[in-house]
């Protein structure tokens, strides 16, 4: 379970990005995380990771306080969360193979014989056997998200954050790449936040929903109760509609 408290982050200028958000995400959910844009989405998103310091409150990963946590704490924490940068953050001179390894590398003790057949199956597992040579600068965009899906996965991390899995991909590998993700986490039970702008295949995949708005949360609930909620924000966001409060 991941339990956020009164998560409160300022701007650089002291501006609001979060101003108070309390929510949890049960153990094994995929919470999808909406709202429009500069709400701070993947801002709450890197601090659940750790990488962000901060004004207010507090994030639980388990019953480990994150926000308590020394560095050194924090890059050992970090071995036990999975996270899809939204520009992927693959290393352009590095191989598909080279890419997918870097976690165990850097986050494990494994020998090469088994960081081989860790990042063989993940490749396998989503579909891209046989690319662990190509360089990133050969691969598509759905490709490239299909790399950065799998070096998220490799060291089998109960909890994985996702922000903009489908950005700039076209509707149908978008589908495919939700389904992906979909399958992903139902194959491992981990529990996994997913930020996404691309609403209408995101309800597709998740069990939970949460909204934030000018950097407060408005709703959390199913997926079911997201399309049926009354809020004027939620309603216009989650079924596209182009007049209202936001």
């Amino acid at each position: 379970m991941i339990r956020i408290r009164d998560v409160e982050k300022r701007g650089r200028d002291g501006s609001c990005v979060l101003g108070g958000v309390t929510l949890e995400v049960p153990k094994g959910c995929l919470y999808g995380l909406i709202g429009p844009g500069a709400c701070g989405k993947s801002v709450l998103l890197k601090s659940i990771a750790g990488l962000l310091k901060l004004d207010g409150g507090s994030i639980h990963v388990g019953d480990r306080d994150i926000t308590r946590m020394s560095e050194l704490e924090l890059q050992r924490m970090r071995g036990d969360i999975g996270m899809l940068f939204q520009n992927n953050a693959l290393f352009d001179h590095w191989s598909v193979f080279e890419n997918v390894a870097f976690p165990l590398r850097r986050l494990t003790q494994l020998g090469e014989a088994e960081i081989r057949e860790r990042v063989m199956e993940r490749l396998a597992r989503v579909t891209l056997a046989g690319f662990e040579d190509r360089m990133p600068s050969r691969l598509s965009g759905g490709q490239k998200k299909r790399v950065g899906v799998a070096r998220a996965t490799v060291t089998n991390a109960q909890i994985v954050l996702y922000d903009e899995p489908a950005a700039g991909l076209d509707p149908v590998t978008s589908q495919r790449i939700f389904d992906l993700l979909r399958r992903e986490q139902l194959a491992s039970g981990a529990t996994v936040i997913m930020v996404s702008s691309d609403l209408d295949r995101l309800l597709t995949v998740t069990d939970r929903v949460g909204m934030l708005y000018r950097g407060n949360l408005i709703f959390d609930g199913t997926t079911a109760e997201a399309k049926l909620a009354t809020d004027p924000h939620v309603r216009q966001f989650v079924h596209g509609l182009t007049s209202g409060p936001l």
